[in-house]
């Protein structure tokens, strides 16, 4: 026996239209162009959640909001129900809905998430779940102590991977902070305390060996085909074969930053003409020069408005700090330490985010699979 039978205890489970279950005051919401709002600190909603603050409001309570359009009731990138409590505005792309108990109320909400809508929404170009075919979706209605478990269950899941997602996030911001201290302290040198060379004296240039191709002409493989910011593509041949820095030539990440702009590759690789290659005698050289180079304000080398360039010639100009074989080697060892570390928690959070996801979801299938009892839904 399954755990849903052990709630249900024989109990048949009626199929209900959600207009029987829910108080829709769909009437009662105010669409206001953001020109006539007034700033405030209550919420108001849209079709997928908060989209600004107001003055006034026109709801107080508990109500399910239900998305009314947009490509999000295709896409379903964020739930297309969700509850809100206290005070509100509501325009009118979010049904609103008023159920009797919060139980009922997160019942629906789950039991709407997790199933297909599309039989019930209209439009192409602008999908809408107007407020008849809204009425009509039909929704399993087990007695209220059963909906209460179920609910709770789900409600546990929902917030211990909150939790468990808060606790990552603060745990890699914290990793990146202290990663950050010690690496800015290890790659700033006093005065005279270093020499600075140009990077042109520190690696060989190998830029003219790169070669860009359009993807109708690549042939596909596992050699990886390198741009500005990392791989594009796989590719069958390839061009360099060894270890190797490449740095982003052009792009908006050259003054963004969100990803760093000189990457260490290994191994066979094709790289096309939007980032430089620069081949070291050495790892540590290597390494010290990646950190280096994604640690400072590099926009001083870069030239261009609408399409940012660090061009060969800036390239080779930035003066790099040159300590001691030995002193680039400690130094290396422990940035690479802590980005060992920072790395780990990076890809572990949205693997262990996934795992919990995958647990989420078993147990809500198997708590919101309802015999359907040759009902016509």
């Amino acid at each position: 026996m399954s755990y849903l039978e052990k709630l249900l205890q024989g109990a048949e489970v009626e199929w209900r239209t959600l207009e029987s279950l829910a108080e829709n005051l769909d009437s009662m919401r105010k669409p206001v162009t953001s020109g006539l709002r007034e700033t405030g600190d209550v919420p108001y909603y849209g079709a997928s959640g908060i989209v600004d603050y107001v003055k006034d409001y026109i709801f107080n309570g508990d109500f399910l909001l239900i998305s009314e359009d947009g490509a999000n009731l295709i896409a379903r990138n964020t739930p297309i129900a969700f509850s809100i409590s206290g005070k509100s505005w509501v325009n009118n792309h979010a049904h609103v809905l008023k159920f009797n108990t919060y139980a009922e109320r997160r019942f629906v909400e789950y039991y709407l998430n997790n199933i297909d809508l599309t039989p019930f929404i209209s439009g192409a170009a602008q999908p809408k779940l107007n407020q008849k075919n809204l009425n009509s979706i039909k929704i399993p209605n087990p007695p209220l102590s059963a909906q209460k478990e179920i609910v709770r269950i789900l409600d546990t899941f929902t917030e211990l991977t909150a939790e468990l997602t808060a606790e990552l996030t603060a745990e890699l911001t914290a990793r990146k902070q202290q990663y950050n201290y010690y690496r800015d302290k290890l790659l700033r040198f006093e005065d005279g305390e270093v020499e600075l060379v140009a990077l042109q004296y520190l690696a060989e240039n190998l830029d003219s060996m790169r070669k860009p191709v359009t993807s109708g002409l690549r042939d596909a493989g596992d050699i990886p085909y390198y741009g500005a910011s990392g791989i594009v593509d796989y590719v069958k041949d390839y061009i360099f074969d060894g270890e190797f820095l490449l740095i982003s030539e052009d792009g908006a990440n050259l003054i963004a930053r969100n990803t760093p702009i000189a990457f260490s590759v290994s191994g066979k690789s094709w790289v096309n003409n939007h980032a430089h290659v620069l081949k070291f005698n050495t790892y540590a050289e290597r390494r010290f020069v990646e950190y280096y180079l994604n640690s400072i304000d590099l926009t001083s080398f870069i030239s261009g408005a609408a399409q940012p360039k660090l061009n060969q010639k800036n390239l080779n100009s930035i003066k790099i700090p040159n300590p001691s074989p030995k002193e680039q080697v400690r130094i290396v060892s422990i940035l690479d330490t802590f980005d060992t570390l920072t790395n780990s928690i990076t890809e572990g959070l949205p693997k262990e985010i996934s795992l919990r996801k995958q647990q989420y979801e078993y147990y809500r299938d198997k708590l919101l699979t309802f015999p359907k009892n040759n009902i016509e839904l």
